[in-house]
């Protein structure tokens, strides 16, 4: 498992901001952790069997980066259309959710250890809540 901070990019120090303070979606809190978690569940998808790479592996790395996704595209709409950015703020929450389940899969299956099971459940249900109080807080605005 890659260390926390590793790669590209690490300012998870700065504050959340919220969508009317952001220029960009790379100016968002959550979309920073989940784009450094979903690198590490890439990169771990990689040693993955052979035989998963066209199953398990390929999931979790297309819901990983879907948090990401849909945190790019719902906020390039928010101005034209607010309320397309609370429907793709929804798909990210479910995206994180099904990262859990995919996450478990891969402990069970003998791809993960447990104690990158527990860091990415952990961050996953961390990002879940980020991504519920961001929807919270742009409720106001629809």
């Amino acid at each position: 498992m890659p260390k926390p901070g590793s790669g590209p990019s690490n300012d998870d120090d700065l504050p959340l901001r919220e969508t009317g303070d952001a220029a960009s979606f790379e100016d968002l809190t959550v979309f920073r952790r989940a784009y450094r978690v979903s690198l590490e569940v890439h990169r771990t998808s990689l040693t993955f069997p052979a035989v998963e790479q066209g199953a398990l592996a390929d999931q979790v790395r297309r819901a990983s980066k879907s948090i990401c996704a849909n945190l790019a595209e719902g906020f390039a709409r928010q101005s034209r259309m607010p309320k397309d950015f609370r429907r793709y703020l929804m798909m990210a929450i479910g995206s994180g959710d099904e990262m859990r389940v995919w996450s478990r899969y891969c402990l069970d299956l003998g791809y993960i250890d447990e104690a990158t099971w527990r860091h990415w459940r952990d961050e996953y249900q961390e990002i879940v809540k980020m991504l519920e109080g961001l929807l919270k807080s742009i409720s106001h605005r629809l």
